[in-house]
């Protein structure tokens, strides 16, 4: 059953606050201990908050469209969000991985984990909430 409206823009609230409050965690508690030290020669000092923005609307988007609309269960959304995860963050560390020199093989690991592990659980709460009766 197609979602409807309402159900679409909860689940679009739901999992765009789940994803970017547990990246937003991640980030804040490992930026300094996992990423610097491993690849901070190539870090910028601020980020560009236009890049990031786009990176979040699209990102956001896709788990959308490709996991939650089409999952029928929590539990098919929970693993299509964690392979989508998985493959969205693996283009991004496999391709460095392959092309800048010294990126390091268990950051590469540790961040495709955290991919699947963040997008499986927004997923999940995104479809669950839009597939709650909105009465």
């Amino acid at each position: 059953m197609a979602m409807k409206a309402r159900e679409l823009a909860l689940a679009v609230v739901v999992g765009s606050a789940v994803f970017l409050l547990l990246d937003a965690a991640w980030l804040s508690a490992m930026g300094a201990r996992l990423y610097r030290p491993a690849i901070g020669h190539i870090m910028r000092e601020d980020f560009d908050v236009f890049a990031a923005v786009v990176f979040y609307v699209l990102y956001l988007a896709g788990v959308m469209v490709f996991v939650v609309v089409p999952a029928q269960s929590g539990r098919a959304a929970l693993l299509r969000g964690t392979f989508f995860g998985l493959v969205c963050y693996a283009t991004y560390d496999l391709t460095s991985q392959a092309v800048v020199a010294g990126w390091p093989c268990y950051l590469t690991g540790i961040d495709l984990a955290w991919g699947a592990f963040a997008t499986g659980a927004s997923a999940w709460a995104a479809q669950r909430a839009g597939r709650a009766r909105c009465d």
